[in-house]
């Protein structure tokens, strides 16, 4: 120690330094939390209820483009229901000053911000609301899984998926099918898994088909009226 204090204090005070990192050990890498974006740049930014980015994703039919289309519009009911027949999904709305001369260059980097395929513009003497949608790429509007092995057990079957996240107003949900429910066959076909289940709502696109499902123990029927698959167009 003493032949250290010979070589000056900032030689000293360094080696201590050194010294006392070799004790405790490498520090906590410090990650800066990304600040959150103002809501006049978002629009105050409201995602659909159920319709989350996980979601989305999921059922999303492509990529997010790199620039969404974009339109003006003059009924969101009329224009959310033409679109929605064709597995275009209303995903989130945004509402900008319609003073704000950025408003329109906020809201397009927010339609990227989403992955939004399309965006329709609503002007309005109050507000300038954007709709941002996203083609899906099932006419279903669920997602679902292979049977865990405790779920084959519960039902005794040896195929068969399971239902996760309903999309709202999707045939899915129209036909009352609900998270957790088990799909054993799809018409009068036994469901062999995923694969085979998704094969059969690709081939019944634009019909009706019966799903024979387990919920709580029961078995039921349930009729879902898939809408068409989605086109590249």
């Amino acid at each position: 120690m003493n032949s250290l204090r010979k070589l000056g204090p900032c030689v000293f005070l360094a080696s201590i330094l050194m010294l006392a990192g070799c004790v405790t050990g490498p520090g906590t890498v410090f990650t800066p939390t990304p600040k959150p974006l103002p809501p006049e740049e978002t629009g105050n930014y409201q995602p659909v209820a159920g319709r989350g980015a996980e979601l989305v994703a999921d059922l999303r039919a492509a990529p997010p483009p790199a620039q969404p289309e974009v339109a003006d519009g003059k009924s969101e009911g009329t224009d959310e229901k033409r679109l929605g027949a064709q597995s275009v999904m209303r995903i989130g709305t945004s509402h900008f000053a319609p003073t704000d001369a950025h408003a329109r260059d906020n809201a397009f980097r927010q339609g990227q911000r989403v992955g939004a395929d399309r965006m329709i513009f609503y002007p309005g003497a109050d507000a300038l609301t954007v709709v941002y949608y996203v083609r899906f790429k099932l006419p279903f509007g669920a997602t679902f899984r292979d049977l865990r092995e405790n779920e084959r057990s519960q039902t005794g079957a040896d195929g068969g998926v399971a239902i996760g996240s309903v999309v709202n107003d999707s045939p899915a949900a129209r036909a009352n099918l609900l998270a957790g429910d088990i799909v054993l066959k799809c018409d009068d076909k036994t469901v062999a898994g995923r694969a085979d289940f998704q094969s059969c709502l690709r081939a019944r696109a634009g019909h009706p088909v019966t799903l024979t499902i387990v919920r709580n123990g029961e078995t039921m029927q349930r009729m879902v009226r898939l809408g068409p698959l989605a086109s590249s167009g």
